[in-house]
């Protein structure tokens, strides 16, 4: 017998969403709705790898349940928490126009939803259309709380490209034997690097490649002569992916929620944090075989990390005349991914994106600039306490602890909101408004590696009037090893202008910059040893995050905030906060 296409609960899950996607394509022409969902954060008994554990999880599921909207749509999320652990969600790539305090990063948006306490995220979707997806903010519970964030355009308005046959999530997670919340917190607590997890998934599924996972295969039945949306999204904690599908081309089509330059690919580079939309056009007749999709890391760094691939299933729905012998017995075509370091490749692939640029789904990009920021992103160390030092536990470089900065501010997490701060204008004790637009000394910064890589610590902000237009060069330094960051910047989309190796050079390198149709992203990766442009326009009031979605990056320190200020106009100010606002 073969593997069966989906568990019974898989397939209601695959139901409901093509029911209610059934019922959004046919819905009466309205302007927007109210949508109602509730998140029960709630334990839950999962078995993987043939390893059974109690796991913090959105209504019992793993990966949790879908949001599928319409653009214009108001959503209305009350997240209600019965673990003992605090939680807080994020809507990630969610523009939260004015309405911050529904963005969910803990301590800097909001105070984190206690045990016993709800939270309702209250925000409209306005003018984005395509794939996002919403995730745990808080310590590393994202690793098992979050789920894909499908927004569907407005009715009427069709893709701009053919229509797909289906559409199908793909969400690139991990599995870990162990409680991801005791590895940070030992490896916080050691200094060193975290252990890694056991296997990567497809929608919670580890696959054939692993232990004891044949029957936890993601299969993806499809027809010949279809076309196939397939919206994929990365939510690993601390690797970037490729993925492939044996003798198949992949067409992207979008990425972050933004429509691109339609092109071919036989290989797709996404980071933790990005979303990637692709048309996968099937064989014209039944192949008489079935094919293994795959994925595994990109690796830049010198740290550990998962060295293992995983596995899903492409197979043709048949009838008696295709085949005469059994799905199980068709041969087995296997993709090739590039090498675990191909730079090359990553480079390549990110050069391919561009901004469809289209009279209805311009790229606005900023002309002219306000303000011009230049910050370099790495790795450093901290000094090891004298009571550590006793008891030998740090394992950072020489006996140090491993820590992360930008412009060498590793960011200390206050212990009340930000935002809430800001709002008061009782931001004295809790945060500074000077963070630097540069580095405090500049340096070599992808040279050789210094003896000095000790990190300043602090809660500094940047401060922005409204509407100022930034340029931001990200410049990756090789302090302890340069490494490919993905960097996500919340309550913005901002336009890649340009992006290099060695350090960006203010002279000759913006001659170069893409200024009509570069790629809107909220996730961007900093190419290891080299350094991104981005622009983008402070149009929206509040306080944002911005950090490196390589998870133990963030926890290290690698994370700063923005404050922008409010406009002139009405429309232009921060909404009040909610009165159901958790508090600290």
């Amino acid at each position: 017998m073969g593997v069966s296409i989906f568990s019974l609960q898989a397939f209601f899950r695959l139901f409901l969403f093509s029911f209610i996607t059934l019922c959004l394509s046919s819905e009466p022409a309205v302007a927007s709705i109210t949508r109602h969902y509730k998140f029960e954060i709630k334990l839950q008994n999962i078995t993987r790898l043939c390893h059974t554990k109690s796991v913090v999880t959105v209504n019992g599921q793993f990966p949790g349940p879908r949001i599928v909207a319409r653009e214009g749509d108001n959503l209305l999320i009350k997240v209600v928490n019965h673990v003992h652990n605090n939680i807080s969600i994020h809507w990630h790539g969610i523009r939260q126009l004015r309405s911050g305090w529904a963005d969910g990063p803990a301590y800097v948006t909001q105070c984190p939803i206690q045990t016993g306490n709800s939270y309702v995220y209250n925000y409209t979707i306005v003018g984005q259309r395509g794939t996002l997806w919403w995730h745990a903010h808080i310590s590393w519970l994202r690793s098992t709380v979050y789920g894909p964030l499908i927004i569907l355009p407005k009715r009427g308005v069709p893709y701009p490209f053919i229509k797909p046959y289906k559409e199908v999530p793909i969400v690139f997670g991990e599995w870990w034997n162990a409680d991801p919340e005791a590895v940070i917190n030992q490896a916080l607590q050691t200094g060193g690097g975290p252990n890694v997890s056991d296997a990567y998934t497809i929608n919670g599924l580890p696959g054939p490649l692993y232990n004891c996972s044949a029957k936890d295969t993601f299969k993806l039945k499809v027809q010949a002569g279809k076309t196939y949306l397939l919206r994929l999204i990365n939510a690993a904690l601390n690797d970037e992916l490729f993925f492939s599908i044996a003798n198949h081309t992949l067409k992207v089509v979008e990425t972050d929620a933004v429509y691109v330059k339609p092109f071919d690919t036989n290989t797709i580079l996404i980071a933790p944090g990005q979303t990637t939309n692709v048309l996968l056009k099937t064989k014209p007749n039944f192949p008489n075989a079935t094919f293994l999709m795959t994925a595994r890391p990109y690796v830049t760094g010198l740290g550990t990390f998962d060295n293992s691939t995983l596995a899903g299933i492409l197979e043709y729905e048949t009838t008696a005349f295709h085949s005469n012998l059994p799905l199980n017995k068709l041969p087995l075509h296997k993709p090739t991914l590039p090498a675990l370091n191909d730079t090359s490749f990553a480079t390549k692939f990110a050069s391919k994106l561009r901004s469809l640029n289209t009279p209805q789904f311009p790229a606005n990009v900023p002309q002219k600039v306000d303000k011009r920021l230049f910050f370099t992103i790495g790795l450093g160390t901290s000094p090891c306490s004298q009571q550590q030092h006793n008891n030998q536990t740090c394992q950072g470089p020489n006996g140090t602890m491993f820590a992360a900065s930008i412009n060498n501010v590793s960011f200390t997490m206050p212990n009340t909101a930000l935002l809430q701060s800001h709002f008061s204008g009782q931001s004295k004790g809790v945060y500074s408004p000077d963070f630097p637009i540069s580095p405090l000394t500049p340096f070599n910064y992808t040279g050789a590696q210094l003896n000095n890589t000790n990190v300043g610590n602090g809660t500094k902000l940047m401060v922005l009037p409204f509407n100022t237009s930034v340029e931001l060069v990200l410049q990756d330094t090789s302090i302890l090893g340069a490494e490919s960051h993905p960097l996500h910047l919340h309550g913005f989309n901002f336009f890649v202008v340009g992006q290099g190796f060695g350090n960006f050079d203010q002279n000759k390198d913006p001659k170069k910059f893409n200024l009509v149709d570069p790629v809107e992203r909220n996730t961007v990766g900093v190419p290891s040893g080299g350094w991104v442009a981005i622009r983008f326009l402070a149009d929206n009031p509040g306080v944002w995050f911005m950090h490196c979605h390589l998870e133990i990056h963030t926890s290290w320190g690698l994370k700063m905030a923005w404050v922008v200020l409010d406009g002139k106009l009405p429309n232009q100010k921060l909404l009040p906060p909610p009165s159901d606002l958790p508090t600290c």
